[in-house]
């Protein structure tokens, strides 16, 4: 497997991230952080997720995700467009219950201009596992399936 990126890029409130390769959850930290701007540094209108070059998202990024489409609707903006065309991470999407809180497209073209690299962000354990703990209390929120999925990780880790 590749090693994961996520590209970034925003103008005039629309937001484009783009996932490359094994993201994981190294990249956690980086990708909060651009959330918190996305929705608080700058103005928002829409975000758009590309994940056809994608090979793997791990389950702390996809509560990253769940995070910034549940965000856009309580301040009352559209679904985030997500576009993938590979049948695993369609899969993966489908059983988190991404289908309810994004709209799943696999066909269209999408332009990054003037994109940056997320990098990893220094940080300690503390913080990563803080990241980790809200990743997957989001995931739980999302369906049954998840709850059941992802408590043993969470009281596990709040435990710790």
């Amino acid at each position: 497997m590749n090693h994961g990126q996520i590209l970034v890029a925003h103008q005039s409130g629309d937001n484009v991230i783009r996932m490359q390769g094994d993201v994981r959850l190294t990249l956690c930290v980086s990708f909060d952080d651009f959330i918190h701007g996305m929705f608080e540094d700058r103005p928002f209108r829409s975000v758009v997720f590309d994940l056809r070059d994608a090979e793997c998202i791990d389950s702390t990024t996809l509560g990253l995700m769940a995070k910034i489409a549940i965000t856009a609707r309580n301040r009352g903006y559209k679904n985030p467009l997500v576009l993938t065309c590979n049948p695993n991470i369609n899969r993966l999407l489908e059983t988190m219950g991404f289908n309810d809180i994004f709209e799943l497209v696999s066909k269209g073209e999408i332009q990054l201009k003037k994109s940056s690299e997320l990098s990893v962000t220094e940080a300690d354990e503390e913080q990563f596992k803080a990241r980790v703990i809200e990743a997957h209390k989001i995931l739980m929120e999302l369906n049954a399936s998840n709850q059941n999925q992802f408590r043993a990780l969470v009281d596990a880790l709040e435990n710790h």
